[in-house]
């Protein structure tokens, strides 16, 4: 499997491509990703978003278009695609794919689990690849995601916390923001945080 990432916007969001078995993965396309995504691809089959926040599908309509792939958007922030209150120039999208949550997904043989964890916002979710995990805004290296913006609940996020500390394996940890980490490593500080929350 091969990882490559790219740090889109003002925000330096993480934009992923992840290949594996000729077949490109498309994660959380920012702002100004699509010339750096067309670039680096060649085998589009699908763009993945684990959030709705405006940062994480920024060229998500664009990229649909040109590469002709579809869209798989957690069904609780589909509704942030097309309608951001604080963010009204984000080019709206519509999800091919609404996502229930802990969905699985096979594309002929690359299996692509999401694992809702809300509390940044209502459809947060890590997005599992092989032995990556992509965290977007839920888990970062020894932090978390915001719990005050709207449609985000601190309630929501220590119950995600607690079902964060009850996964029972490893994985290299790939966030939306900053560098990489580990499932175990991120476990040792989930009580630090319910217990700030």
């Amino acid at each position: 499997m091969q990882i490559k990432v790219q740090p889109m916007g003002v925000y330096q969001t993480n934009c992923y491509i992840v290949t594996l078995d000729g077949k490109d993965f498309i994660i959380d396309p920012g702002v100004d990703a699509t010339s750096w995504v067309e670039q680096n691809v060649t085998n589009p089959v699908a763009i993945l978003n684990t959030h709705g926040h405006f940062d994480h599908v920024w060229s998500n309509a664009e990229l649909q278009k040109k590469l002709n792939i579809p869209l798989y958007t957690p069904e609780g922030d589909a509704i942030l695609l097309s309608q951001s209150s604080w963010m009204p120039d984000l080019p709206p999208s519509v999800p091919d794919v609404k996502v229930k949550p802990d969905e699985e997904f096979d594309f002929d043989g690359v299996k692509v689990k999401f694992r809702h964890f809300p509390g940044h916002c209502p459809g947060c979710s890590t997005i599992e690849i092989g032995d990556a995990m992509f965290s977007g805004d839920f888990i970062f290296e020894r932090s978390i995601g915001r719990t005050d913006f709207p449609y985000s609940s601190p309630q929501d996020m220590k119950n995600s916390l607690e079902k964060f500390k009850k996964l029972d394996y490893d994985k290299t940890v790939y966030p939306g923001h900053g560098g990489t980490t580990t499932i175990k490593q991120e476990q040792q500080y989930a009580d630090y945080w319910i217990g700030n929350l």
